[in-house]
């Protein structure tokens, strides 16, 4: 997720095809009308997905074996740090005074207690890394969201996301430090994203799918300050549930507990157990996988760590 070079790096692993499923497997078509581009941006997904393998992949895996893993995390602090600058500057525009304030405070201690921002001093103080760019001040000014798109090489999208990665990246200091400086920012941000990645890998019947829900529903909480709600509604899917013959299933005995004597119905609250998993799943995994919203490292290993015991659960 910033929606750089890094980032698409590393969403690369979660783009790899359109909303129709071809292939071996017979595909079945999802309707989604924030995506009427699918074809061809799975066609890029694809392609992006090839250059993480054959390209990104390996060099992040040198990379990885060459530095230490003090080196990777104050790598990641530091250019953490500086994106603090276009926090600060999208709090002024989105009228978050007194959270820019905080992220002032917050960019000053760790440039200069913090050793230029190598070592994340604030978040002990108190002070944690807030999310903000200019495609969720577009939002919060009602600029509509608009079609998900895949970018060739930068990954997922939208209509309004390209204009805010074009100011994201003006207002950037790295834009302007050089191309070796910015070279090992994308490499740390590739390296930190592999665990995320090959669990998609290995979790996604359909990676595409679940990158574009991912990153809309991920987007959509930013913009929304956490408010967004679950692209399913559990109270409709309630509701089904218990339509007709299967509402006389449940029934109360005289201490008030709900009971149900079809088994049938215990299936189905597991299925509705296994779609709010399957939601939390998906934000949690892209979370980690955009070097823009990881935190810190420490978060998104813990993250990774959750994902992957809710894998073994299942």
């Amino acid at each position: 997720m910033q929606h750089t070079f890094s980032g698409l790096l590393i969403v690369v692993a979660l783009t790899l095809g359109g909303c129709a499923t071809t292939g071996d497997v017979a595909r079945q078509t999802v309707v989604s009308k924030t995506d009427p581009y699918e074809n061809v941006n799975r066609k890029i997904f694809g392609f992006n997905d090839s250059v993480d393998n054959y390209v990104a992949e390996p060099v992040s895996t040198a990379y990885k074996w060459i530095t230490p893993q003090c080196m990777q995390t104050g790598v990641f602090n530091f250019f953490n740090n500086l994106k603090n600058v276009n926090v600060v500057i999208n709090d002024v525009l989105q009228a978050k005074f007194s959270q820019g304030a905080e992220d002032t405070g917050r960019f000053a201690i760790n440039s200069t207690i913090g050793l230029g921002g190598l070592v994340d001093v604030a978040k002990h103080v108190g002070l944690e890394q807030n999310e903000e760019d200019f495609d969720q001040t577009l939002a919060v000014w009602g600029v509509p969201q608009g079609s998900y798109l895949v970018l060739p090489i930068l990954g997922p999208s939208t209509a309004r996301g390209i204009p805010g990665a074009v100011f994201d990246t003006a207002a950037n200091p790295v834009t302007y430090i050089g191309m070796p400086v910015q070279l090992l920012s994308m490499l740390n941000a590739r390296a930190s994203a592999e665990g995320a990645l090959k669990f998609i890998d290995e979790a996604a019947l359909d990676p595409y799918v679940f990158t574009r829900e991912s990153f809309l529903q991920w987007r959509n909480n930013l913009a929304t300050d956490g408010k967004a709600e679950a692209s399913f509604d559990i109270d409709n899917f309630e509701d089904e549930s218990l339509d007709g013959d299967n509402s006389a299933a449940f029934s109360q005995d005289s201490s008030g507990d709900a009971h149900t004597d079809k088994p049938g119905f215990s299936l189905r609250l597991d299925e509705k157990t296994q779609k709010i998993e399957q939601v939390s799943y998906s934000f949690s995994s892209v979370a980690q996988s955009f070097d823009a919203t990881a935190k810190s490292f420490e978060e998104a290993g813990n993250k990774l760590d959750k994902l992957e015991t809710l894998k073994r659960r299942r």
